[in-house]
Parts: structure tokens; C-alpha cells; sequence
């Protein structure tokens, strides 16, 4: 009995502890944010033209255009910005929405970093958010998934939390984070996605990529296509590890199913080498194999990620991984920047750019 009173009693305090550190971000009155500049455009994509010659008196498909397969872009420079902008990528089923207001309605890493005198562009992939002019046709489906991805995304095991979660246990939270998903509109094409962003970074000049799970793989691959990304900050990515021909390591099996790394030609594979790049991963991911695909695969994407740091870092890379409970940093999901202690994940970023030399 003694026992079971201890432990409800330090559950208490964790309980205690997280709603005073959300109600002191949520009424802390913040200094106002200055903005230099702000807007948003299009970029990357490509152009359908219909044969034929169009007709305003009779209008047909004949001789008229489609725009599509854009990115967009939103961004914001603050007065006295730093050297380098952060460009943000959402994972998937998610769009800028994952970088703004937090689940709970704190500041998310939009507004963090933007105090912190960081230029920050948020990005919709194409065929998503704001960017859902796709040259490919679709169908959207409302099929009910929403317990499948609070598991994925290592909320809990539905319906219960996990004990020392970084996420707010009220109903308003989790029904505000719910609707942060969106579909795509047509499938993922990772060439339409990377040529747009690097078309980006060939736009804006350097800069930093943050990723977040999808968008990592991915965001290797951007690195090939653009040598103005000058680091890459990754949360929790969960594929598209590119190794060199002939040194891809073996599938790596879970509950979740097989995880597959890719193999491209080892001068593409060298830009790699040439950016400080470094990954963070959150709580809760177990140590050996587990029945519960939700978690298990998270197990799997970070052991390969283990594996790719350490192939970079062989031909002279400069790749960290970050397990944020070896660290001090407990219960985070799979979104570490918008989770409660999301300033304290913040902090870590923040002296990782400071130690390059990246602020």
C-alpha cells in the first residue's frame, strides 16, 4: 500500500509540475515580436499546358493551363535576424500546422525561434495544406485512423497516456491535435517534393533545414540536389536513409514491418559528409523487439539511423543523435517541438547551432 501511495504520489507531482510549466508559458506575458518582413509565394512545380487554343466566349480545356505540384511557403524575418533562416518541413500527414501553435496553445517553434532572431520558413509540401494543387488526381477517403496514429506517434497505447508523457492529457488538447493532420491530395512523389524545396534554398540563398519524421528522409535527399542547405536538424526521422552503393545495411524488421534503407551513388552520397547534421528522437521507444507496431517501429528507425550516423561519419561526416531521455529530457512523443517542455528541446537545438557556428 506504502508503494502504490508513493507511486501515485510522484505521478502527482510529475502531473503538478507539467500543468504550472504550461500555465506559466501560456500567461507569462512575452515581449512583443517585432517582424521585419513577412509573406508567402509558390515554388518548384511544374506546368501543364493543354493542346489547342483557347476560347474566352467558349471556354473548354482546349489551350489552358494547370500550375501544380508546388510548394508553399510562409515566412517571417525578425528585426535583426541572424545569418542563416531555419526552413521547417512538416512529416507526413502533416503541414505547417506541426511548427505554429502547440496542441495546447503554447508557442511553438515558429514563434520560439523567431524571438530567438531566426528568419523561419514554414513549408506545405506539395500535395498538401496550402499546396494541394496536384497534377495528379485523388481520391480522400475518411476512413477513421485517428487511435492508430496517437500509438504511432507514441502518445500512449490508446486509450491510455503514457505515464510520464510530454503532452496535455485534456480533451481539447488532443481534439486540437487530431485536426493539426491533413491529407494528400495525390500520392507522395519524393522528387516533387525535394526539387521544390531545393528550388527554395536556390531562391532564399543558405540556410538550415529542420525536418520532422517523413520530411527526413527526404530532406537527405534535398542536401544532394542544393548546396545552400547548410545543416540539417532532424526530429525523429522515420526513412529515407541513403547509403552508398554496395553499403546498404539489411533491412531491419519490427511489428511495425521491415525498414528499408537506400542506396545511391557514393559521389551523391558524399554531399552527406560536407553539413552538420543532427537528429533527435524522443521517449518510449522500446529497447528490444515489442508486439506493439506503434512503438516497435520507432525502435527500428532508431537503430538504422545508428547506422546511417555511423556510415557519414566514417567517410568523414559530422552526423549526432540525440536520445532525449539519455539526456534528461523525458516522456517526449514523436513531436519533441511542440511537446510541454518543447523550450527545453528548443534549448538543445539552440546551443547545437551555437557550437557550429550556425547562429
Amino acid at each position: 500500500m506504502k508503494r502504490n501511495l508513493k507511486q501515485w504520489y510522484s505521478v502527482f507531482c510529475l502531473l503538478l509540475m507539467m500543468h504550472s510549466s504550461i500555465y506559466a508559458q501560456k500567461h507569462t506575458k512575452q515581449q512583443p515580436l517585432v517582424i521585419q518582413e513577412q509573406g508567402s509565394f509558390a515554388v518548384g512545380g511544374t506546368v501543364i499546358t493543354n493542346p489547342g487554343t483557347f476560347d474566352p466566349y467558349k471556354p473548354t480545356p482546349e489551350g489552358q493551363t494547370f500550375h501544380g505540384d508546388h510548394a508553399y511557403v510562409f515566412y517571417q524575418v525578425p528585426v535583426k535576424a541572424r545569418k542563416y533562416p531555419l526552413v521547417m518541413w512538416h512529416g507526413i500527414g502533416q503541414f505547417s500546422k506541426t511548427w505554429e501553435t502547440t496542441p495546447d496553445g503554447r508557442e511553438g517553434y515558429q514563434n520560439i525561434f523567431l524571438r530567438r532572431n531566426f528568419s523561419v520558413y514554414l513549408i506545405d509540401q506539395p500535395r498538401r495544406g496550402n499546396a494541394g494543387r496536384s497534377t495528379v488526381s485523388a481520391t480522400i477517403n475518411p476512413i477513421p485512423d485517428e487511435q492508430q496514429w496517437f500509438d504511432v506517434f507514441r502518445v500512449g497505447v490508446w486509450p491510455t497516456y503514457f505515464s510520464n508523457v510530454q503532452f496535455a492529457k485534456d480533451s481539447e488538447s488532443l481534439n486540437q491535435y487530431f485536426r493539426s493532420m491533413t491529407p494528400s491530395i495525390g500520392s507522395i512523389d519524393i522528387d516533387v517534393n525535394t526539387d521544390a524545396v531545393a528550388t527554395l534554398f536556390n531562391q532564399i540563398g543558405p540556410g538550415i533545414l529542420v525536418t520532422h519524421s517523413h520530411s527526413g528522409g527526404m530532406g537527405w535527399k534535398t542536401v544532394v540536389k542544393s548546396s545552400k542547405i547548410k545543416a540539417i536538424v532532424s526530429y525523429e526521422p522515420g526513412s529515407g536513409f541513403l547509403f552508398p552503393e554496395g553499403e546498404v545495411p539489411a533491412p531491419i524488421g519490427s511489428s511495425a514491418g521491415p525498414l528499408e534503407a537506400i542506396g545511391i551513388p557514393m559521389k551523391d552520397f558524399m554531399s552527406l559528409t560536407k553539413i552538420p547534421i543532427v537528429i533527435y528522437y524522443g521517449d518510449n521507444i522500446p529497447e528490444k523487439p515489442s508486439p506493439n507496431p506503434g512503438a516497435d517501429g520507432w525502435r527500428a528507425r532508431l537503430a538504422m539511423a545508428k547506422l546511417w550516423r555511423d556510415t557519414v561519419n566514417k567517410y568523414g561526416g559530422d552526423v549526432t543523435i540525440v536520445h532525449l531521455p539519455e539526456v534528461g529530457l523525458k516522456g517526449n512523443t514523436h513531436f519533441p517541438f511542440s511537446d510541454l517542455n518543447n523550450l527545453q528541446v528548443a534549448d538543445l537545438m539552440s546551443k547545437w547551432l551555437k557550437s557550429k557556428g550556425l547562429d
